[in-house]
């Protein structure tokens, strides 16, 4: 049996193309550095909107399969970070996409009709059990998650930080069910985020430059969504710039989500690098390690002996 990296990371998602916008560079990076990198996913997205016309018939309301082809399309996208160690919570298929619907204020919400099956209604003592087990196997000293909000209002966004929360907690409880691993606690946690400053940098670029359709509707000096954090509450950035094109290529990947065409995607490569390439997190558990001229910490491990 191979000897396990000495500095491992814990990510927790809640369905494919998800763990790759957020933080594909950090992983790309973390890889490249030997360090140990685990994803967990807590859905296969099934309710997720097809973007390609040739696979529109893998939706939900058609002949479906579309969470099957996204297993295929994360490990691709996983295979180009070079993430080797990747989980399905409870095993691929255990609890379905929850859906979504969009609210007048512009964030997710959960939708009218919620199958019983969905993750917004998991046992939460059963999935947090599950992660409990994947967390006193793989004993990270780093885990990341979305906020309480999860990121845009998405539930089953908010239900993967709330089972990774909660599970953070219950691994590192002696007495909690012995059966499930030795007891491991979690150094440090963090929920990933977006710099406010960056963003407003990369959308006045981009107006600047002509363009009005990508991110359509953000105004670089008018109110960005809730996932965009002001730099005041970042305690790091993951500089993986030189990530860029492997995190854009794992996107890629994800071909029935993400249009090539726009987003991430429409970004000069000068401004690209430095909104995608550089990924923000939020500190929730543990003490800040030494930072940078900026105020943040630029490696998440840093501070851990």
């Amino acid at each position: 049996m191979s000897t396990p990296p000495d500095q491992r990371l814990l990510l927790v998602h809640a369905h494919p193309d998800d763990e790759t916008i957020g933080q594909g560079a950090t992983m790309a990076k973390y890889v490249a550095e030997g360090r140990g990198v685990t994803l967990v996913t807590c859905t296969a997205g099934e309710l997720g909107e097809v973007l390609v016309p040739e696979l529109e018939h893998l939706a939900a309301d058609r002949d479906g399969g579309l969470g099957e082809h996204r297993r295929g399309e994360i490990a691709d996208a996983l295979s180009v970070l070079g993430v080797t160690d990747h989980r399905w919570l409870g095993g691929f298929g255990r609890w379905k996409d929850s859906g979504m619907k969009w609210h007048d204020d512009g964030h997710a919400v959960v939708a009218d009709e919620v199958t019983p099956d969905s993750f917004w209604f998991a046992d939460f003592t059963e999935a947090a059990d599950a992660l409990v087990e994947i967390v006193r196997e793989v004993r990270p000293q780093v885990l990341v998650t979305y906020d309480e909000f999860g990121g845009y209002g998405h539930p089953d966004h908010i239900q993967a930080h709330r089972v990774a929360m909660y599970a953070a907690q219950l691994a590192a409880v002696p007495s909690y069910k012995p059966a499930l691993g030795e007891p491991w606690d979690i150094a440090k946690i963090y929920w990933g985020a977006m710099s406010e400053s960056r963003m407003r940098a990369s959308l006045r670029a981009l107006r600047e430059s002509g363009d009005t359709t990508t991110f359509e509707g953000m105004d670089p000096d008018g109110p960005l969504p809730h996932f965009v954090a002001p730099d005041s509450a970042i305690s790091a950035v993951v500089d993986a710039e030189e990530h860029t094109e492997t995190k854009l290529e794992a996107l890629r990947r994800h071909r029935t989500q993400v249009q090539t065409d726009g987003g991430f995607f429409a970004l000069s490569n000068n401004v690209g690098n430095r909104i995608w390439g550089a990924e923000a997190y939020r500190i929730v558990k543990g003490v800040r390690g030494e930072t940078d001229e900026d105020g943040f910490e630029t490696d998440l491990f840093a501070g851990i002996g």
